[in-house]
């Protein structure tokens, strides 16, 4: 069996009391965490997930897919299937024709693998229910392919195809055959497929942290590794994961932020810190620093909050690279057991108002739940707040909201729509799980008053779709607004945008 050795973080010269300051940092900064790992001189030093997650859960890991695709790439070429210098049109002659572009025409495999394509943008994105690796090959090019740097999905997605198509196998179960079942990867994971079967190379692998954790793992030591079988093994060709690895594209004028603009290598990011990155939308990040002999991975989602990556790298690296060096750290037990009891708490954590929030209003935040809104209702035999709005006619077809409200225990709002209702539950000041209605899809949801007469609710999506959808009711004598937003990539677009509704009944 594969399984990193443990120790404890003073035994390879890191605080304890600094990753207990990573976890509080992130935490002050509202940043919502999935889980962190952090391993040193080939140690697990730390390893923790935010409930509800847990370490068998699967994460959906966004683009740290395309590196799996670039390692796939580098796998056939080792057997000769594959040339990376051979134009990708030649493995896709179905989607080619004597109108084909130029440009298109002299893309290599290796101008894929380095985003140095001929596309400034996913080609599928502009109609995603078309064949999406045929619009790779029929889309327009704005470019001359091997020069400049443009991130671009369809590459990878192109590049799983390929790989599919030489293996015959799908293109994760070609790389758990080939390497990843060596580490004991997880045989529950899998990739998310477009409308037309072509595995999700670019944004659809879904897999635990361990297991993100252990690919890395295989590339920061340059392929060679120790498999379950306790025997050594080179996995992958050293010279392979050495180019991949490397600063092969200029990227500073298209990354996001600071720490995404160093370079870039093959499906594989580049960081400051004199290593490589595989990155994921969100949060989900894979971090190889060979100086310090570090290994960090995250899932988190930070969709929707600006700059929210930079925060994680400029914490992770504030306080675990500070420190680090040639002296142990002095041994402190009672840090090591203070970190341990600070990260059995840790959780998606409910929506709360900023103790510098003010505003001038009788809701105080004392009260889970304002006397504005208690005077709406006479309330339930069981203490709870039953209201009932007819909507105005919307596009989503809803035709009746219904509000539930617990002082303590499960709240929940459901959206009427042909007599079917999608109830969607949450705690106040709280955490409730549920399975999201028309997507089943897991969540846990929270919500907070922020005046007396509005409340908030966010909805942590997990799973397939990771991302969040936010409500907020805006309450008046018989009238509600309601704001919804939905920060997902594909789905979702019910929840999305404003309604309207009004009491048919006075006020008790």
């Amino acid at each position: 069996m594969f399984a990193f050795e443990r120790a404890i973080p003073e035994e390879v010269s890191l605080s304890s009391k600094n990753i207990e300051k990573v976890l509080k940092t992130l935490q002050e900064k509202s940043i919502p965490m999935h889980s962190l790992l952090i391993m040193k001189n080939d140690k697990l030093i730390f390893e923790k997930y935010y409930a509800p997650y847990k370490a068998d859960t699967l994460h959906r890991m966004f683009s740290i897919s395309k590196s799996f695709t670039g390692v796939a790439i580098g796998l056939l070429a080792s057997e000769g299937k594959v040339d990376l210098d051979a134009p990708i049109t030649s493995y896709f002659p179905e989607y080619t024709d004597e109108s084909t572009h130029p440009w298109i025409r002299q893309m290599t495999v290796r101008n894929l693998l380095m985003m140095r394509t001929c596309h400034a943008q996913t080609t599928y994105k502009v109609d995603m229910k078309s064949d999406w690796v045929k619009s790779f090959f029929v889309t327009p090019p704005t470019h001359k392919p091997g020069t400049v740097f443009h991130y671009d999905t369809s590459a990878a997605h192109v590049l799983c195809a390929l790989v599919e198509k030489l293996s015959g196998k799908d293109m994760l179960t070609y790389l758990k055959d080939s390497i990843l079942y060596q580490v004991d990867f997880s045989k529950d994971s899998y990739m998310l497929k477009d409308p037309f079967g072509v595995s999700m190379g670019g944004s659809g692998l879904m897999a635990t942290p361990m297991d993100i954790l252990k690919f890395l793992y295989i590339l920061h030591k340059k392929g060679t590794v120790i498999c379950s079988d306790g025997q050594e093994r080179s996995l992958l060709p050293k010279e392979f994961v050495e180019e991949a690895t490397g600063n092969l594209s200029d990227n500073y004028m298209t990354g996001p932020i600071p720490s995404e603009a160093q370079g870039y290598g093959m499906q594989i990011w580049q960081n400051e810190k004199g290593g490589f990155v595989l990155y994921g939308m969100g949060g989900q990040l894979a971090i190889s620093i060979p100086s310090k002999d570090m290994l960090i991975v995250t899932t988190a989602d930070t969709q929707g909050y600006q700059g929210g990556n930079q925060v994680i790298y400029d914490t992770l690296y504030r306080y675990l690279l500070d420190e680090t060096g040639e002296k142990s750290c002095e041994s402190d037990p009672s840090a090591y057991r203070e970190l341990c009891a600070f990260a059995d708490t840790l959780s998606i954590a409910p929506p709360h108002l900023p103790e510098s929030y003010s505003y001038t209003g009788a809701f105080t935040a004392t009260s889970k739940i304002p006397d504005f809104i208690r005077s709406l209702s006479g309330g339930d035999s069981d203490g709870c707040i039953s209201l009932t709005y007819s909507l105005k006619e919307n596009s989503q077809g809803f035709e009746k909201l219904h509000l539930r409200l617990s002082q303590d225990g499960a709240s929940n709002i459901s959206f009427e729509q042909k007599n079917t209702l999608h109830t969607i539950y949450f705690g106040i000041q709280s955490m409730c799980e549920g399975l999201f209605p028309i997507y089943e899809n897991a969540y846990t949801a929270g919500a907070v008053f922020t005046r007396d007469n509005v409340l908030y609710i966010r909805i942590h999506l997990i799973g397939e779709s990771v991302g969040s959808i936010h409500f907020q009711l805006f309450f008046e004598d018989r009238e509600v607004t309601l704001f919804m937003k939905k920060i997902e990539e594909t789905y979702f677009k019910e929840f999305d945008g404003h309604l309207y509704g009004r009491r048919n009944i006075s006020k008790a």
